[in-house]
């Protein structure tokens, strides 16, 4: 099978089950690798032009809007956002903007000095990404729990996972698929995968990752470098079984789906300096999969299919340095389309070689495939538009909403929503 249409089958897998197909239920869209297959979708806005309905947030935040069933949702502080004793997810009619309900949680140890749920200006609180599956709908809220709703905005589940501090804040995103919640938590002292039953909120399995801290520091490792993960897991099939697969803070991790139990592993993310950090989810392109390590970190690609340590044996090559990457990649017919924070980067994901770069902007939202074209938002609320090609950059459109965002548009049916520093926008032609 060529990688095209290894790509495609891959990109198949994640709708599976979904009653709504046009829908975008969760971060990176219906099968969690930026790709949908939408035909048509805006090609042009403005903050007037093409505009179907705007509205207001009270705070900033990273998360970003998904669409699920006629619903959009989105988390938002309602305090302040370093603190965040408030921490909400609102839902609107997709229709016309309408806000139809919000749900609070409320988490006063925030602000205690002794149980500092510390973060960075640059990530504020509720910058996780819910996900749906078009009656229930879970969100993140780190320390404050995990939380389900049904579409009226009734609780369906609450749980307590723990307290998650670094200084740069949280920002991993749930999973829903095949009745599973599935969730990568962490950056803190405790970190491990976990996938839980979606109708009653019971642990289904649970599996721990290994860390090594500074001493009395858990930003940091055992030789006082940077460390931590905010990557969103992915599930892909290998052979006859699925697998989650998950960046976490030094190495990536293959974990079967029903049990939990590690298939495979390898090592690569740290950066020259030691480093161990990883921000952006993981790309599956054909029989590979690879991986780009933030803080100028180690990008590194591995063939699926093998068991163990499989660093030495499926590692298909390994670039020591990357630009800074925060934002997650889309692999496009035999090519895969990165935003790094600065450059975009068409990259062979069979040898690693960088086939074109060019300065694009600063890039914290992740990249979208949809109706032929690649979707990326700077941190300006200026969205580029081009076509994949591996020839160069073929640059569309530039659509600028003139407000801030870090976050990831949402396609569903022809319609893009982006969430802003300051509103949630619906853009249709």
């Amino acid at each position: 099978m060529s990688l095209k249409a290894c790509g495609i089958a891959v990109a198949l897998l994640g709708t599976i089950g979904l009653s709504h197909a046009d829908d975008w239920p969760g971060f990176r869209g219906p099968s969690g690798n930026g790709i949908t297959p939408e035909k048509t979708a805006p090609a042009e806005w403005s903050a007037t032009k093409n505009v179907k309905w705007k509205a207001a947030l009270p705070r900033k935040g990273n998360g970003s809007p998904i669409v699920s069933n006629g619903r959009v949702f989105v988390t938002c502080v309602e305090d302040d956002e370093m603190v965040g004793k408030k921490r909400s997810l609102y839902c609107f009619d997709r229709k016309d903007g309408k806000k139809l309900w919000v749900n609070t949680v409320d988490y006063p140890k925030a602000d205690e000095k002794d149980n500092e749920d510390t973060t960075h200006t640059t990530n504020p609180q509720c910058s996780s990404t819910p996900a749906a599956d078009g009656k229930a709908v879970v969100v993140w809220h780190a320390s404050a729990g995990l939380h389900a709703y049904d579409f009226e905005g009734k609780e369906l589940w609450k749980r307590d996972l723990g307290e998650f501090r670094h200084v740069w804040g949280y920002g991993t995103s749930p999973v829903i698929h095949g009745g599973k919640v599935l969730l990568h938590t962490g950056p803190g002292k405790r970190v491990f995968v976990t996938a839980i039953n979606l109708s009653d909120g019971k642990t289904l399995w649970e599996t721990d990752e290994p860390q090594k801290f500074s001493k009395g520091d858990i930003s940091h490792n055992e030789k006082d470098l940077w460390t931590g993960s905010w990557s969103t897991p992915i599930v892909t099939k290998v052979g006859d079984h699925e697998q989650v697969l998950c960046a976490m803070s030094s190495r990536v991790v293959a974990y079967d789906l029903a049990t939990g139990k590690i298939v495979w592993w390898c090592d690569g993310i740290s950066t020259p300096k030691g480093d161990t950090v990883a921000y952006s989810s993981l790309i599956v392109a054909g029989d590979l999969c690879v991986v780009i390590g933030g803080f100028n970190g180690s990008g590194f690609a591995v063939r699926l299919g093998g068991t163990g340590d499989v660093t030495a044996t499926h590692q298909a090559w390994r670039n020591p340095k990357f630009p800074q990457s925060i934002g997650s990649g889309v692999a496009v017919g035999e090519h895969v389309y990165l935003p790094f924070d600065g450059p975009i980067f068409c990259l062979d994901p069979k040898t690693g070689k960088t086939v074109w770069k060019e300065r694009g902007g600063v890039f914290w939202g992740s990249a979208v495939y949809a109706a032929g074209r690649v979707y990326i938002t700077d941190q300006k609320g200026a969205t580029i538009v081009f076509k994949p090609s591996p020839e160069k950059l073929e640059q569309i459109a530039k659509n600028e909403l003139g407000e801030e965002s870090n976050s990831t548009p949402a396609v569903s049916d022809g319609q893009i929503f982006i969430r802003t520093f300051k509103n949630l926008y619906c853009i249709g032609e």
